[in-house]
């Protein structure tokens, strides 16, 4: 269990997270909370794309650090090749900065594949196929907190494929509900899950908790 400072808020913390890692269902492809990494460089499980990624700690909790310079949009690959019937997590942390916010995303199917992105800006949560937005969904975000992710690619009939995602504050209860969702007729490629950032704050952004199952 990670260290949060008081024993009450390192509790809830505990609670909230055990039930968010019990919410994705299916055998464990992937995970990593950075416990046991090393502060620095990032090891040999991660495949960065760009940007200056590294293993931090503050408080007694390790995680993935984006830093908030320069300033684009920066990515990284983790975890096994996979394409459907899998569903990836993680946590965000950002901060705003006057009326610049940051954007973040979890990701499947590899560098092209589909992301789950906060824009703050726009108080929407998005899913990316590539470079193109092609869903959107009303999502207000809160700077200098933790936001959860989920993203999962399932086959329904048809055939047919369902990209999926959620995304709630750490300090409130996992939704039921998905809260954004998009039908697709073709097949998704294979890939590895990704995590990605764009600083445009100029403040850092951390990642942590990363779970990769199959569905």
């Amino acid at each position: 269990m990670k260290r949060h400072g008081w024993p009450f808020a390192c509790t809830a913390l505990f609670v909230l997270l055990s039930a968010f890692h019990a919410g994705a269902d299916g055998q464990i492809l992937y995970e990593n909370n950075f416990e046991k990494a090393a502060a620095g460089p990032l090891s040999d499980d991660f495949l960065v794309l760009d940007g200056d990624f590294s293993v931090k700690e503050s408080d007694g909790n390790k995680y993935l650090e984006l830093p908030g310079a320069p300033l684009d949009t920066f990515g990284v690959l983790f975890g096994p090749t996979t394409n459907a019937g899998v569903c990836v997590s993680a946590r965000i942390y950002g901060t705003a900065k006057g009326r610049r916010y940051p954007q973040f995303a979890v990701g499947l199917d590899g560098q092209n594949g589909y992301k789950l992105k906060v824009s703050p800006a726009k108080d929407a949560v998005e899913i990316y196929k590539g470079d193109e937005s092609v869903a959107t969904a009303p999502f207000h975000w809160k700077t200098g907190s933790w936001t959860m992710f989920r993203l999962r690619i399932r086959p329904t009939d048809g055939p047919a494929w369902k990209i999926e995602g959620k995304v709630w504050p750490q300090t409130e209860a996992e939704p039921k509900d998905w809260t954004i969702a998009l039908d697709e007729k073709a097949p998704p490629r294979p890939g590895r899950a990704s995590l990605w950032g764009s600083p445009v704050s100029g403040t850092p952004i951390r990642f942590d908790d990363l779970l990769l199952t199959s569905e």
